[in-house]
C-alpha cells in the first residue's frame, strides 16, 4: 500500500517558490525520520534536507537559506518550503521517511524551473 504521497510540484519561473508536501501514514510518521531528496536527469538522488522525528533539522549545504523543511506531527505531512528557485533546482523531489532498518520512498513531484 501507498504510505507516502507527496504533492505540490510543477512549473515555476526562476526566482518563484513551491511547497512540497508528504503525506505519510500515522504509524509511519510516528516512528520514522523524514527527509526530502532530489534527482535531476543524469544525475545520482541527493539529499535535500531531513528533519527528525524531535524536529531536528538539516540542509544540504548548497541548499541551505532557499529551502526550509517542516513537519505537522497532528496531520502527519512534511513540507519542503523552497524559494528562489533555480533552473538548477529542476529535479523530482521524493519524499523519505527512515529509521534503522527501514527506508520508505514516496513516488516522487516533478519540479520544474524554467525561463
Amino acid at each position: 500500500q501507498v504510505q507516502l504521497v507527496e504533492s505540490g510540484g510543477g512549473l515555476v519561473q526562476p526566482g518563484g517558490s513551491l511547497r512540497l508536501s508528504c503525506a505519510a501514514s500515522g504509524s509511519i510518521f510516528s516512528t520514522h525520520n523524514m527527509g526530502w531528496y532530489r534527482q535531476a536527469p543524469g544525475k545520482e538522488r541527493e539529499l535535500v534536507a531531513t528533519i527528525s522525528r524531535g524536529g531536528g533539522t538539516a540542509y544540504a549545504d548548497s541548499l541551505k537559506g532557499r529551502f526550509t523543511i517542516s513537519r505537522d506531527n497532528d496531520n502527519n505531512k512534511v513540507y519542503l518550503q523552497m524559494n528562489n528557485l533555480k533552473p538548477e533546482d529542476t529535479a523530482v523531489y521524493y519524499c523519505k521517511a527512515y529509521k534503522l532498518g527501514s527506508d520508505l520512498w514516496g513516488q516522487g513531484t516533478q519540479v520544474t524551473v524554467y525561463s
